[in-house]
């Protein structure tokens, strides 16, 4: 079997709903290149390789603290099918970035709390980077009040759910900046 990104054979499988697993259909992982796909493997010969406990908690891509400047829109699709509006933007900053998703926070938000909490619920963002701008649609991941009284903000962890290929060059280009000017450290804490 093959990435069907990069066509690598170096594959390893992951844990789908047991009815699936049943079926032979896994969620399968190109070591390669990240790339996450289902396939047919009915035996489970592409087992998930072994970590040891010094790379358990490894990322596919590294973090970088931030401060960046960055407006947050709601997306409803629930409207009218095939049809999503935009909500007025809030503004916030992205507190931490990666290739695949990234931090946000806001500072009284305009958006009903049940909106903002909603797993799985679409935004639209526009980040200000230090030599262009990138916009995304993101999906949140998790989300939590943090402080106290008047200086109360919600932080949302949101993944990358759409970009273009113009706007993932310039997140690519600003990572890569990143890395020669901030070079990784690694520690045990969690």
């Amino acid at each position: 079997m093959n990435c069907p990104k990069c066509q690598s054979e170096k594959i390893e499988g992951n844990g789908v709903f047991a009815l699936a697993r049943l079926a032979g259909v896994r969620k399968l992982r190109c070591k390669s290149c990240g790339h996450t796909f289902r396939g047919f493997d009915p035996l489970g010969k592409l087992g998930q390789t072994k970590t040891t406990k010094t790379y358990a908690h490894r990322r596919l891509s590294p973090r970088y603290p931030v401060h960046l400047p960055t407006e947050i829109s709601l997306i409803d699709t629930t409207s009218s099918p095939g049809k999503a509006t935009y909500s007025t933007p809030s503004r916030g900053h992205c507190e931490s970035i990666n290739r695949f998703g990234m931090g946000l926070s806001l500072v009284g938000s305009r958006f009903p709390e049940e909106e903002i909490t909603r797993v799985g619920g679409l935004l639209f963002i526009r980040v200000k980077l230090t030599e262009s701008t990138f916009e995304a649609v993101v999906s949140i991941v998790n989300t939590r009040r943090i402080g106290v009284d008047q200086k109360r903000k919600w932080f949302l962890g949101v993944k990358i759910h759409r970009i273009s290929e113009a706007n993932k060059a310039n997140l690519t280009a600003y990572l890569e900046e990143r890395a020669q000017a901030q070079p990784l450290t690694v520690s045990d804490e969690g």
